[in-house]
């Protein structure tokens, strides 16, 4: 998720909620109290099924096929230490006495399994030479935990449980083709059912909407590849950097050359692509994050920093149910959007329907907004957000 200046919400389209008035019934009446607790009550015994089904015990499959990881939203080849840490998993479970078994919504290990395996990866961590190292091996054991714990549970496409799947929603919309987003995502958020970011590829498509995750050196190592040759003059990062000057988009965009945008729209090469990286992580998480990329930007182009945007953007929809410090942060399809309506506006982008774009976005959103909250009222938790700040509300 990302921080932005705030204003009013400013998306074109009124939030068409069934469930809108429901919503507004369960803060301000006692009747709407009432049937929380009822269903809570009556849902309690096939809740407690439910987060039974949740687990996943080892059944000698483990191995993370090509087809299954791409089925995930990725694009490249299963990376080496992901394969590695499932083979570690593997040969654990053969040498003790336990089984393994994943509970909770994100591939979480629990049992005894977890206690063994706890002790061997702390070791694991321990051992390794330097913080590149360490960090390649805390993110594909996060992703490896979070794909074997998610088999047979969450849908690949949605990453929502298949009894919640809204792929049958969705809406495809091509990018126009002279735009790339990278989703760059902490392995925390890897098939978190909340995660925004997932809807610009289930929309756009995984070669106009590519998946990059934090750590895992074949996705960074693509991402950049890609990046080099577009040149640097087409990269962004959706980031408010408090430590640099802050751009608008029209202020990115004054500098670029639009000859070959212009000329030659059918062209859907590389070098003239216009390459946008979306942090998709926590806020505590989006520091490091912005941080690598930094050092790999100095690294490739010999400058301090990363050039940023910043958007005028409002709070999402989501906020109705993802607690957030406050109103002005958005998250990553929020972002999305408001980057497409704000190159709409520019004379150079005007003619190549981003505004629709944008509109594509904002669906998905609802649908998985309406998704996320039909699940909660069958599982009998609150459909309110959470009031962790007084200001800043709109």
């Amino acid at each position: 998720m990302l921080i932005f200046p705030s204003r009013p919400f400013s998306f074109r389209s009124c939030f068409r909620f069934p469930l809108q008035q429901f919503c507004n019934n369960t803060i301000t009446s006692m009747d709407s109290s009432k049937l929380f607790s009822t269903t809570a009550a009556a849902d309690h015994s096939s809740l407690s099924t439910s987060r039974e089904s949740h687990k996943v015990v080892g059944s000698g499959e483990s191995a993370i096929s090509l087809q299954e990881w791409r089925g995930w939203g990725t694009t490249s080849t299963v990376p080496s230490m992901v394969t590695q840490v499932v083979e570690d998993l593997n040969l654990l479970e053969n040498n003790v006495d336990a089984h393994m078994v994943f509970g909770g919504n994100h591939g979480k290990l629990s049992g005894d399994f977890k206690v063994q395996e706890d002790k061997k990866h702390r070791a694991k961590y321990q051992s390794l030479g330097d913080s590149e190292q360490k960090l390649q091996f805390f993110s594909a054991r996060q992703i490896a935990c979070r794909v074997l714990g998610s088999r047979g549970y969450l849908c690949q496409k949605c990453w929502l449980p298949s009894d919640d799947c809204m792929c049958s929603k969705l809406i495809t919309c091509p990018l126009w083709n002279r735009i790339r987003f990278w989703l760059y995502m902490h392995p925390k958020d890897f098939l978190r059912q909340n995660n925004t970011g997932k809807l610009l590829w289930q929309v756009f498509g995984v070669q106009a909407a590519t998946l990059c995750l934090y750590g895992i050196a074949e996705h960074e190592e693509m991402m950049w590849d890609a990046l080099k040759l577009a040149g640097k003059d087409k990269v962004w990062c959706l980031y408010p950097n408090k430590n640099a000057p802050a751009n608008s988009v029209k202020d990115s965009m004054a500098s670029l050359s639009f000859v070959h945008v212009e000329n030659h729209p059918e062209m859907a090469d590389g070098v003239h692509s216009l390459n946008f990286i979306l942090i998709d992580g926590t806020w505590s998480n989006s520091g490091a994050m912005f941080s690598r990329l930094k050092e790999r930007y100095k690294l490739m182009w010999g400058e301090e920093e990363i050039p940023c945007i910043t958007l005028n953007t409002g709070a999402s929809m989501m906020h109705k149910l993802r607690p957030q410090p406050s109103w002005d942060r958005t998250c990553t399809a929020a972002a999305a959007i408001g980057l497409l309506d704000e190159l709409h506006d520019h004379p150079n982008f005007v003619s190549y329907g981003l505004d629709e774009q944008a509109k594509a976005i904002e669906d998905a959103v609802e649908v998985l907004l309406e998704a996320l909250t039909a699940r909660r009222l069958r599982m009998g938790r609150s459909i309110t957000r959470k009031q962790r700040h007084n200001r800043d509300i709109i």
